[in-house]
């Protein structure tokens, strides 16, 4: 059966970065997350997608030792490689659909 997200510009969770699980795809996670605070620096073992669906969010992340900051808004969508350092700060609350490899943190 279909699953389907009506709620993601209100979703809440009971902590920041708490997320709801949508789907597995090829060793893949799609989660729905929820946040009103800076997640930390980190580099991920696989690619990730983040897309902002509600809110804003400032994406640090470093280029050749140079910290560099994006504001992302709604539909803006930020691709992290593997070995790309970055952090999110949303501003206020934030909704994000991020997709990265299964058990990445």
């Amino acid at each position: 059966m279909p699953t389907i997200v009506t709620d993601a510009r209100s979703f809440t969770a009971d902590r920041a970065w708490g997320a709801r699980d949508l789907a597995e795809v090829d060793g893949a996670t799609v989660r729905l997350h929820w946040t009103d605070r800076p997640y930390r620096w980190h580099v991920n073992d696989g690619n990730e997608v983040f897309v902002v669906l509600d809110g804003a969010v400032d994406m640090h992340f470093r280029e050749n030792g140079v910290e560099r900051v994006q504001r992302l808004g709604a539909a803006d969508i930020f691709v992290a490689a593997v070995g790309d350092e970055h952090v999110a700060h949303p501003v206020g609350e934030a909704r994000v659909l991020v997709v990265e490899r299964k058990g990445s943190v």
